[in-house]
C-alpha cells in the first residue's frame, strides 16, 4: 500500500489542506500517521488517485452508470455493515469484538435487524460427497419449494433465514444433529477440540458480512425479484465460489502448503518466479491491515513455520495479511479438508446474505442496471 504526504496528496486533488482533511472525515481517503513523525498524517494514494479520478469524470450519465458497478464505489444504500477506519462495523457493533464471544447465529440477529418469528426448524440431512456439496444441494432444494419473499412480513423472513442457517449446518455435517449451533456442527463434522470449535465460532461471526462484495450483491438481486430467502442464499452461495472471491483462500492454502515443505523463503520466490502477485495479501478496503485476519490469527496463535510464512509473505509483499490467509492457516493448523475456507466462509456469510436479502425486499425495487451498448 502507497502513501502521500498532506502537501502531494493536496497537489494531486488541487484542493486545500482543509479540504483534504474533509475528505478523510467523510471516509472518502484514508490515513495514517507518519512512521517517523506521529504528527504527522499519510494518506493512501489508492484513495486520492480513485477520488481524482471521480472529480475528472463529472456526474455525466455514462460515467455514473460505468462507477456504481466498479470495485470500492457503493451501489445500494444499507444499514447492516460498513468498513470506517480500519474497523469493520455491523449495525454500529464492532465485528471483531463481537467475535470474541457470540456464535453465527447472535451475529444473524443482530445483522437481520428483526425479531423472528418461531423457525420451523424442519432440517434433515443432505446427501453430497462433501459438506460444500451438500451445502449446494440444501439451498437448491429449500430454494425449490420456499415461498416467495415478496409481500412477506420481515418478521418471517427472518424466521425464515436463521431456519436456512440451522438447515445448512445439518447439511454441512451430513447428519441430522438438532438443536446445534453451526460451529459445532461443524466441530462435530471435523472432530475438533473446544479450541478448534472456538476458533471456527471466531472466524464464523468475522466474515459474516462485508458490505456489497460480489456474493451478496448477487444475493440482493435475487432478492429483489421476489425470490424466496434461500434462492437468494444459494445465488450468494454459488457466487462465492468463484476462484476471485471466496475461494481465494485456495491459493493462500497452496502458498502456506508450499512454505511448509520447501521453505517460507522458497515458496515466496516461487510466486514471485512465475510473475504472481502473493496471495492473500492486502485489502482495498483495510490499508492498514485487515482486522479479521489480525484477530483470527492471534487466537489461533499460528506454529512457527506457518507464521514465518505469513510474514514472509508480509515482508516480501509490503501489506498485511487478509482474511482469506487467515482461514487458510486455521486450515492448516486445525488440520480441516482443503473445502473448509469455503465452507467457513460460506457459513458465515449465510448471515448477511439473508440480511441483505431481507433489506433489499424492504425497499420494494427491483436491481436492474441498464446497458452502456458498445456493440455495433
Amino acid at each position: 500500500m502507497s502513501w502521500l504526504t498532506a502537501q502531494v496528496a493536496a497537489a494531486r486533488l488541487g484542493v486545500k489542506p482543509q479540504t483534504l482533511y474533509a475528505y478523510v472525515s467523510r471516509g472518502h481517503i484514508t490515513a495514517r500517521p507518519a512512521d517517523d513523525d506521529p504528527r504527522q498524517s499519510l494518506y493512501a494514494a489508492a484513495d486520492v488517485v480513485a477520488l481524482e479520478r471521480r472529480r475528472r469524470d463529472g456526474r455525466g450519465r455514462k460515467s455514473v452508470a460505468a462507477r456504481t458497478i466498479a470495485w470500492g464505489d457503493p451501489v445500494l444504500e444499507s444499514a447492516i455493515t460498513t468498513v470506517r477506519e480500519g474497523r469493520l462495523i455491523y449495525r454500529g457493533v464492532d465485528a471483531v469484538t463481537l467475535a470474541a464471544t457470540a456464535a453465527l447465529e447472535e451475529a444473524a440477529r443482530l445483522l437481520i435487524g428483526h425479531e423472528p418469528d418461531t423457525p420451523r426448524a424442519r432440517h434433515t440431512a443432505t446427501k453430497g460427497d462433501t459438506a460444500k456439496a451438500r451445502g449446494y444441494a440444501f439451498l437448491a432444494a429449500r430454494a425449490a419449494v420456499d415461498a416467495p419473499s415478496l409481500g412477506r412480513r420481515p418478521e418471517q423472513l427472518a424466521a425464515e433465514a436463521l431456519d436456512l442457517i440451522g438447515g445448512l449446518g445439518v447439511a454441512f455435517a451430513g447428519v441430522n444433529t438438532t438443536n446445534a449451533l453451526l460451529h459445532e456442527h461443524l466441530a462435530r463434522l471435523w472432530k475438533l477440540d473446544a479450541r478448534g470449535g472456538d476458533l471456527v465460532r471466531r472466524a464464523l461471526v468475522l466474515v459474516a458480512d462485508h458490505e456489497l462484495n460480489p456474493s451478496t450483491f448477487a444475493a440482493r438481486v435475487a432478492a429483489s425479484t421476489g425470490a424466496p430467502v434461500a434462492a437468494a442464499a444459494l445465488a450468494g452461495y454459488a457466487t462465492l465460489s468463484g476462484p476471485l472471491h471466496g475461494e481465494a483462500s485456495a491459493r493462500a492454502l497452496l502458498f502456506l502448503e508450499t512454505a511448509l515443505r520447501d521453505g517460507a523463503e522458497a515458496a515466496v520466490n516461487a510466486t514471485l518466479a512465475r510473475a504472481e502477485r502473493l496471495p492473500a495479501i492486502g485489502h482495498a478496503l483495510y490499508p492498514v491491515g485487515d482486522p479479521r485476519a489480525a484477530s483470527l490469527l492471534k487466537a489461533l496463535k499460528p506454529s512457527r513455520h506457518l507464521k514465518h510464512a505469513i510474514d514472509a509473505a508480509q515482508a516480501a509483499s509490503g501489506d498485511h495479511a487478509n482474511i482469506d490467509m487467515a482461514l487458510a492457516a486455521l486450515t492448516l493448523d486445525l488440520g480441516l479438508p482443503c473445502d473448509a475456507p469455503f465452507v467457513i466462509f460460506a457459513g458465515g456469510r449465510m448471515a448477511g446474505w439473508c440480511a441483505h436479502a431481507i433489506e433489499q425486499r424492504e425497499t420494494g425495487r427491483v436491481i436492474r442496471p441498464r446497458a452502456s451498448y458498445t456493440g455495433d
